[in-house]
């Protein structure tokens, strides 16, 4: 599975973001896929998950209420909807895909990554 993830961009906070991860090569409906991000000096950490199916989501307690992760199977795309940015979510967000039956909070259960795309949030 090839990932393209896009929609990165400057915002003030408190503003709104929509990031695309498409996909091709494989059926895309038969993997989970998560966001994680990448600050400057920090390490990648886990944003949001969703399975294959679309029925199961799970966030990062920063990200909860705020963002909204979603997928299109027949797009072969998935979706991070950001909401009410802060100036901390400024980071490289990338997309991954994991052939797994559940949701996947770790960067080494997904076998297939994205090549980030850069969010900014200035206060």
């Amino acid at each position: 599975v090839q990932l393209q993830a896009s929609g990165g961009g400057s915002v003030q906070a408190g503003g709104s973001l929509r990031l695309s991860c498409a996909a091709s090569g494989r059926t895309f409906s038969g993997y989970a896929t998560g966001w994680f991000r990448q600050a400057p000096g920090k390490e990648r950490e886990f944003v949001a998950a969703i399975s294959w199916n679309g029925h199961s989501t799970y966030y990062a307690d920063s990200v909860k209420g705020r963002f909204t992760i979603s997928r299109d199977n027949d797009k072969n795309t998935v979706y991070l909807q950001m909401n009410s940015l802060k100036p901390e979510d400024t980071a490289v967000y990338y997309c991954a895909a994991a052939a797994i039956r559940g949701i996947g909070v770790n960067g080494y259960e997904y076998a297939f990554w994205g090549q980030g795309t850069l969010v900014t949030v200035s206060s």
